[in-house]
């Protein structure tokens, strides 16, 4: 395509979302987020800091599943605005993509509740469910919205909200376990997501007439590249977690929990946010328009680079001046740790939209999102492995900005180069 996308007239679905409409979606959503942070707090008071570590940590470890059944709903939204002839067969494969992943984890949970219902093992297995769950009902919401039914997504989602305000009051005057708080929490999704489900087209659920193994190899290279990214992100403070849990520290991944609760609220509308707009900026940024947005993408990863690297300094500084030394160490620094939520929230708000940019202009940069969030990963595990045994949640969040920073200079420079 040589000429400008402007020029060419834009298929439906592609103009902005109306601002009443962003507004309900953010307010279901929003409440969603917000019934999640409250049962943070609720249930530590109902648990302790044994229990609650251990239910921590459980989520922590497999957040990333949430994302993986996100990354058929992000190949579709980039992909849909742009067919005609195979639409409907795109969004049956892309909910085939979505589901087969949830179906195994499910399956697996099913296996240990019933060998080992009291088992570590059926504890993070149920949790993956409650995890990659809550991802398969954004995909689904996702395909709603493209075809102008965005009311179920903010119905779904407020529905989801009053199950886990119905489950959490429940834990804590009955006093059940972490694994028995998944399981409940699962069971309401699973109800919201299989009439999400139900309520999708036909020929969204059966195919549209074309066979899928023939999309397959197109569309499965943009779902694996687009989704890779955010789930090795996740994945990379899902590493920490495990630091937490090989350092002997699993009590202290609480306040981490509660701490990275704040930042991925904000970042998970962010997220939000954006998937609203892609159909829209997956048609701006096509022809012309990817170099600007390419562009645009490398000044906001210099400024991440430039102010990670403002933060290497000064951690290092504390670290090798005594009373600062003392500062970071003490068990009680939620100062310390408030500012470091805020510097990572910042830094990461902003690297998710740089990307977001770099992502929508072609299929051929893919392949330099998804390399660097693997460069990101390795910088998070040797960060944490250096940070997370001295440090605790303070050193968890520390390299969590480093990684950041690497994962910044990295994709520049690549974009650069493209």
């Amino acid at each position: 395509m040589t000429g400008s996308s402007s020029a060419i007239a834009a298929p439906p679905g592609t103009a902005p979302p109306r601002p009443a409409m962003v507004l309900r979606l953010l307010a279901g959503r929003g409440a969603f987020r917000l019934s999640v942070q409250l049962m943070g707090l609720v249930l530590i008071t109902a648990w302790g800091a044994h229990d609650y570590g251990r239910f921590a940590t459980a989520l922590g470890l497999v957040t990333w599943l949430n994302f993986v059944p996100g990354a058929a709903e992000k190949a579709a939204l980039k992909a849909l605005p742009r067919l005609r002839l195979t639409r409907d067969a795109v969004a049956a494969l892309a909910v085939r993509l979505a589901a087969v992943p949830a179906l195994v984890v499910l399956a697996a949970m099913a296996v240990a509740l019933a060998v080992a219902p009291r088992s570590d093992a059926a504890l993070y297995l149920t949790a993956a469910a409650w995890s990659i769950s809550g991802g398969l009902l954004m995909t689904v919401s996702g395909l709603h919205r493209v075809r102008g039914k965005s009311t179920l997504d903010a119905t779904a989602f407020t529905a989801g909200a009053l199950v886990v305000g119905v489950v959490t009051g429940l834990t804590w005057v009955v006093r059940w376990p972490p694994g028995t708080h998944l399981a409940m929490l699962l069971g309401g999704l699973l109800v919201i997501l299989g009439a999400s489900v139900a309520m999708l087209p036909r020929p969204w659920l059966r195919g549209g007439g074309l066979p899928g193994h023939r999309l397959l190899p197109a569309f499965g290279r943009s779902t694996v590249l687009l989704g890779l990214t955010e789930v090795l992100d996740v994945l990379a403070t899902s590493v920490v977690f495990g630091v937490f849990a090989l350092s002997g520290r699993t009590t202290e991944s609480g306040p981490f929990y509660l701490a990275l609760l704040v930042s991925s609220a904000f970042c998970s509308l962010l997220f939000y946010r954006l998937r609203l707009h892609q159909p829209t900026a997956s048609w701006r940024l096509r022809g012309t328009g990817a170099a600007a947005g390419r562009a645009r993408a490398a000044e906001l990863l210099k400024l991440v680079e430039r102010a990670g690297i403002a933060f290497a300094v000064l951690l290092a500084a504390g670290l090798a001046v005594p009373p600062a030394r003392a500062v970071l160490t003490a068990e009680d620094g939620y100062v310390v740790l408030g500012v470091l939520v805020l510097i990572e929230t910042a830094l990461y708000a902003t690297g998710i939209y740089a990307s977001f940019l770099v992502e929508n202009t072609n299929s051929k940069v893919l392949t330099l999102t998804s390399g660097t969030a693997v460069v990101s990963l390795a910088a998070t595990a040797v960060a944490a492995a250096l940070l997370v045994p001295p440090l605790g949640p303070v050193g968890g969040f520390a390299a969590l900005v480093l990684a950041l920073t690497v994962k910044a200079a990295v994709l520049r420079r690549l974009v650069r180069r493209h």
